[in-house]
């Protein structure tokens, strides 16, 4: 028997492209090497475009637990330096504190409602390909045993072994002059603003929640999450000695005290979970050389690693799943046109080494030293442009990235992704984002005479025809991919015959 899909890895990642591929009608089978599912404490939430991309699947509202759209946060920091959004008319930062754990969990309950089969204690060992399936050589519970796939997908982290196995190599560079600690922990509660979170420490000053504070011996983080235990974060710059022992709430102490100047106290976490005692010595910058080799491809941070400071982590990783779902579904069903899986790389690889750039521009903003120091003035000074604001927020939430649709002097949103739209169908007023919980690729007819659906074949794709409501929109027309990224957009009330030529052939590249 030959599986559809082999996806190595439950973490977010590898359950979210099981998620896109149940859509699409698939059913793919998701080996992860831990015997449960995780309970260790990593991503504190998300940040970024990922978490309108969650509101298009209908995962928003069970992760956050509201009836709400997302709505965008007024301010958030890049390098430590604040970043006010407030001026920018389409701020497109989001944030979705929710924790790791709580994301996977919600994500393979979905995964499994669409069908898919998660293996927990199944581990890749080995793989074969030949020019039918890949072979996939599986350790479980009860011994080894041999899975045929017509693609194996491996999301199983910076240590992948899909990677190593498909003789990928991950070039890069690898730091080990830096430490981190995080800790779930209270401070004095005398020190701790009720109402905003900010902390007041005595012989310091006012450190803002959430936010990252540099000094010239590190870095220093306050997160107080609504109904969940505080985590307090250092890092320092200095070659770390070689630590053996377990970290504890006093080796944090000690740090902050080197950091801030000043002693904290701490608190043990009062829940009952396990509390977060992290320790972290240097970090990876790292882009595997090609995401794709014949019949195995990888995701997330199996095809690249980066600091995770912003947050980008996620963001970046699950983005790429939803790139790849609908490409590798139509493979599978024989839709695809020519080329369609090799876009996968040529989309998501530049997203990869975007946020690699930016991550280690933020690093080098908040190092120590007078030179740092120089550049963060300037930079501060920088940031109260609002254009400077409005470019930096984009590229960290991936909102800047524009794919090449094979367009001439296409409208200004084709390659981007589609803007949030409240519609006027026939029967109902709905969010753009609830019609793309589907995950089909869709025609947004918003003509005076409402003819598109008589341009293409409606097989494929969903057509909607509808009036905006609200303010005017930004096009009359959107061919949208399923990863809602626009494919062909026009401006006219009425269509003519090229941009109708124009519409047809975008839906042969992209649709078949």
């Amino acid at each position: 028997m030959i599986n559809d899909v082999v996806i190595a890895g439950a973490g977010p990642n590898g359950l979210m492209l099981a998620c896109e591929l149940g859509l699409a009608g698939l059913r793919p089978i998701v080996l992860e090497r831990l015997p449960q599912p995780s309970t260790e404490p990593r991503a504190n939430g998300l940040v970024g475009q990922v978490v309108r991309a969650l509101d298009r699947r209908g995962l928003y509202e069970r992760l956050s637990e509201s009836k709400e759209p997302p709505a965008p946060v007024p301010g958030y920091v890049f390098g430590a330096l604040p970043l006010d959004l407030s001026p920018l008319e389409d701020n497109p930062i989001h944030l979705l504190p929710v924790p790791q754990v709580r994301i996977a969990q919600v994500l393979a309950e979905r995964a499994v409602e669409l069908g898919a089969e998660i293996r927990y204690g199944h581990g890749l060992v080995d793989i074969e390909q030949d020019d039918e399936a890949v072979t996939a050589t599986v350790a479980g519970p009860d011994g080894s045993y041999r899975l045929r796939a017509r693609y194996l997908v491996g999301a199983d982290g910076g240590r992948s072994v899909t990677r190593k196995l498909s003789g990928i190599e991950f070039p890069g560079v690898s730091r080990d002059d830096s430490v981190s600690r995080t800790v779930t922990a209270y401070p004095p509660a005398a020190w701790v603003d009720p109402a905003t979170g900010t902390l007041d420490v005595p012989g310091y000053g006012v450190i803002p929640p959430f936010l990252h504070h540099r000094t010239e011996r590190g870095l220093f983080v306050f997160a107080p999450f609504p109904g969940r235990e505080p985590l307090v974060t250092t890092l320092e710059w200095e070659k770390p000695e070689a630590e053996t022992d377990p970290m504890t709430l006093e080796e944090m102490r000690e740090s902050i005290q080197r950091v801030l100047g000043v002693d904290m106290p701490l608190e043990p976490p009062k829940g009952d979970g396990p509390p977060m005692l992290r320790r972290l010595t240097g970090g990876n910058t790292r882009v595997a050389e090609r995401f794709r080799d014949r019949r195995v491809l990888l995701v997330g941070d199996a095809a690249h690693v980066h600091s995770a400071i912003g947050g980008p982590g996620l963001n970046l990783g699950l983005q790429d799943t939803v790139n790849l779902g609908w490409k590798l579904a139509a493979e599978l069903r024989g839709q695809a046109p020519t080329g369609l899986l090799d876009t996968y790389e040529t989309e998501r690889r530049p997203a990869a080494e975007r946020v690699v750039m930016h991550t280690q521009a933020q690093s080098t903003l908040i190092a120590p030293g007078s030179a740092v120091t120089a550049l963060r003035e300037l930079f501060g000074e920088l940031l109260r442009d609002p254009a400077n604001v409005k470019r930096i927020a984009e590229m960290m939430a991936g909102a800047d990235l524009r794919y090449d649709m094979g367009v001439r002097d296409a409208h200004p949103l084709v390659g981007r992704w589609a803007p949030d739209l409240t519609l006027r169908t026939a029967t109902r007023t709905v969010r753009l984002a609830e019609l793309a919980r589907s995950g089909r690729p869709m025609l947004l007819d918003l003509t005076e005479d409402a003819s598109l659906g008589q341009a293409v074949s409606a097989d494929r794709i969903d057509l909607v025809t509808a009036r905006a409501d609200g303010p005017e929109p930004p096009a009359t027309a959107l061919l949208l991919r399923p990863d809602c990224y626009v494919a062909w957009a026009s401006a006219a009330a009425r269509p003519d015959a090229a941009e109708l030529d124009g519409l047809r052939a975008a839906v042969r590249r992209w649709f078949g």
